[in-house]
């Protein structure tokens, strides 16, 4: 998984990177050059299933479209995508368009004047409505009250579970709650224990206090024990609430009953490997499975919930979407170009060649997409959560606010140094110090 990282727009840095990128265009990528006609530069992810797709589509594009051409170009490799196009914001060198746009990073690009304010074409809301739920569409509209990005695809984070493990354990029925989940792992755990040690364990996170890993427990959890809450209301934080102290609870007694290890897995995934029983991850963790462990009995279904919890279970999205940038010189032909990406037969290669979900409202009842759907059901559970899914907030400083996090997260979920709800009050606390000093 490409994880993003949302960065503040340092000049001085931005700048020094920018340099380095100012030959990117120069560089070898899918499409013709000498056109005397319109070119457009677009940038795709640079792992290898979102090359080929980009590939394949930039091709068509340039068969159907001899007049405006476009360049396709991976983004340049570095530390992260965020970094890459805050440099090339600062330097000028940003392409047209690009559609590995992770919206915690949003307010950074907005800010820098770096993005193209895509409700201003006139047919931004027709094209959106066949598309995408109004209600999911609505959450990608930012404080000015614009759009600036797409939604393109989401990666829903969801509980894979070991039915083999289950089976063997006694365990019945899927746990869909704390306490379903508790009961679960102590018959996994002591239905395999040996030596003091587990010989299954019922699933595990990385222990380390990393921003970005509180993306896989901490937040699609809280917005999953909340109803669909995100971190922050009107640039403040919103967090500080009973359902965040109890995810910190929940996780605390994962690790302090030993149903989840404090330590790293040594020579290989544990799920893949079957020495775990539970693994919250995304849609690209199906294709994984199918290549690396294809004799395992394994489903999907919503990360667990409290238990008087009531309503639909939501989740965190991993969303990543297309935007034009503002040095375009071509925005119409960019706009163009960019609605033939999210186009239904286009989505249905997004599905087929990277396994991830686009965002649509008709996924399970176009019949476009049946055959997909019947040859992979474990990713229906992908689309029937995708629209239960929550992203970023419109706000800076998110990396420094999820370290905020991440360290409470250490302090007492994994070690129980402190109680859960002085863990959320101290990084609430925290939050709005980050805040204020950023302002």
């Amino acid at each position: 998984m490409d994880v993003s990282s949302c960065v503040r727009p340092l000049l001085p840095i931005a700048l020094c990177a920018a340099a380095l990128l100012s030959g990117c265009n120069e560089r070898q990528g899918t499409g013709p050059r000498g056109s005397t006609g319109v070119v457009l530069t677009y940038w795709p992810a640079p792992n290898p299933q979102e090359i080929l797709l980009a590939d394949t589509l930039v091709r068509l594009w340039n068969r159907l479209h001899p007049e405006i051409l476009v360049e396709m170009q991976p983004i340049p490799v570095s530390i992260s995508t965020e970094e890459v196009l805050l440099a090339a914001i600062a330097g000028k060198t940003t392409p047209d368009v690009c559609s590995n746009i992770w919206p915690g990073a949003l307010h950074d690009y907005t800010q820098a004047g770096g993005l193209v304010r895509l409700d201003a074409f006139p047919d931004f809301d027709s094209v959106m409505s066949l598309r995408t739920p109004r209600e999911l569409l609505e959450r990608f509209r930012v404080a000015d009250g614009h759009f600036y990005e797409v939604p393109w695809k989401t990666n829903p984070l969801m509980m894979f579970y070991n039915r083999r493990l289950f089976q063997e354990a006694g365990v019945e029925g899927v746990p869909s709650t704390y306490g379903g989940y508790l009961a679960a792992a102590e018959k996994v755990v002591t239905h395999r224990y040996q030596g003091g040690t587990p010989e299954v364990w019922m699933g595990d996170r990385d222990v380390r206090p990393i921003w970005w890993q509180r993306l896989f427990d901490f937040y699609p959890f809280y917005i999953a024990a909340s109803g669909g809450r995100t971190l922050m209301s009107g640039g403040r934080p919103s967090f500080g609430d009973s359902s965040a102290a109890g995810v910190f609870a929940f996780f605390r007694a994962c690790y302090g009953r030993k149903y989840f290890p404090r330590t790293y897995f040594q020579g290989g995934d544990p799920f893949l490997l079957e020495k775990k029983a539970t693994h919250f991850s995304g849609p690209w963790e199906v294709a994984a499975i199918r290549k690396f462990a294809p004799q395992m009995d394994f489903a999907v279904a919503p990360v667990p919930v409290p238990d008087d919890h009531r309503g639909p279970v939501y989740t965190y999205g991993d969303y990543k979407d297309i935007s034009i940038f503002s040095t375009t010189t071509h925005p119409k032909e960019a706009w163009e170009f960019v609605k033939f990406l999210v186009t239904a037969e286009h989505d249905l290669l997004l599905l087929r060649i990277c396994d991830q979900i686009p965002v649509r409202g008709d996924l399970l009842e176009n019949p476009l997409f049946a055959e997909y759907f019947r040859e992979n059901p474990a990713m229906t559970e992908f689309a029937r959560q995708a629209v239960y899914t929550r992203g970023m907030d419109d706000a800076p400083d998110l990396k420094e606010i999820f370290d905020a996090i991440a360290q409470e997260y250490e302090s007492c979920a994994v070690y129980g140094r402190v109680g859960a709800a002085e863990a959320i009050r101290d990084a609430v606390g925290r939050t709005n110090l980050i805040v204020e000093w950023n302002r």
